[in-house]
């Protein structure tokens, strides 16, 4: 059935009679009960499928994605009957086809679609990051939320939701930061020159074996990294453990600055900065 009849079976459903309203009344009542009926059905499969997919690959991204797409393709097929129900299956392509945009819808608006599903797929099946994960791409950095059949959301350190298309994540440089669940620190200590250096190093990591969360298994490093006009800079690097539900990185690391402080402060070490030297020269008149 083309637009043309279906334009003459709408006039004629407005225009017909009472008992043909009624008819029609019915079809579109049953339309509805069909379209209802698919929208859950599709939520329920939805969830099936998440199930499913989270047990045997322990991969909430991944489920939730294919979950979706299974959803949206259930979902536009019970549409695909409601229209064959009322008649009107060419009414769509009919209305598309006579406005001339058709094919201007796929070639451009198609090939985005196409472009960040096809992304989307590569995404979830390669799996460069987890929900949860930190990641940056081109200077945008925050925590995954979900992986969408268009984009990926990610929530900002200051509660930002930054909605990236697929196809721009395959497309530039990806970091992730969690993905393995460890995840470094650093900071940088200065010592006043003439101190014991060594007792130094040695407070110093003796100190980070009692701050929690600071993992001992991969052993905390303390060396000598410059020399300074003014300090003997030392640089403290750590590692932390990013999906400990009990204390976050940043805290870990405030934790340990302070404690490595404190404990060279309590031990008579100087801790000076910067020395500016400001010279001012008698001029002549």
């Amino acid at each position: 059935m083309d637009f043309q009849e279906s334009f003459e079976r709408l006039k004629n459903i407005l225009l017909g009679d009472i008992g043909n309203l009624e008819r029609v009344a019915i079809s579109i009542l049953f339309g509805l009960v069909i379209l209802v009926f698919f929208h859950y059905i599709s939520k329920w499969i939805k969830r099936l499928a998440v199930s499913r997919i989270s047990k045997k690959t322990n991969d909430l991204l991944l489920a939730d994605f294919v979950g979706n797409a299974f959803r949206i393709l259930i979902f536009l097929f019970g549409i695909t009957l409601l229209f064959r129900f009322l008649g009107l299956s060419g009414a769509v392509s009919g209305i598309l086809a006579s406005a001339g945009i058709t094919a201007f819808i796929i070639g451009f608006a198609l090939k985005d679609i196409g472009e960040n599903f096809l992304a989307g797929l590569l995404l979830a099946f390669k799996r460069p990051f987890r929900i949860g994960d930190l990641i940056d791409i081109q200077g945008v950095r925050g925590r995954v939320i979900s992986l969408n059949l268009r984009d990926t959301q990610i929530k900002t350190s200051d509660g930002k939701d930054v909605y990236l298309p697929n196809a721009s994540i395959i497309k530039n440089p990806l970091v992730n930061f969690t993905i393995d669940g460890f995840l470094s620190y650093q900071f940088v200590v200065g010592l006043d020159y003439g101190s014991d250096y060594q007792k130094a190093l040695n407070l110093i990591e003796s100190t980070l074996k009692t701050v929690e969360g600071v993992l001992q298994e991969r052993k905390p490093t303390v060396n000598i990294s410059d020399l300074s006009p003014s300090t003997l800079n030392i640089t403290v690097v750590f590692w932390v453990n990013t999906y400990d539900p009990v204390i976050s990185d940043m805290k870990i690391k405030s934790n340990a600055i302070l404690a490595v402080l404190t404990a060279l402060e309590k031990e008579g070490y100087n801790l000076p900065g910067d020395i500016i030297e400001i010279k001012r020269h008698r001029t002549k008149n």
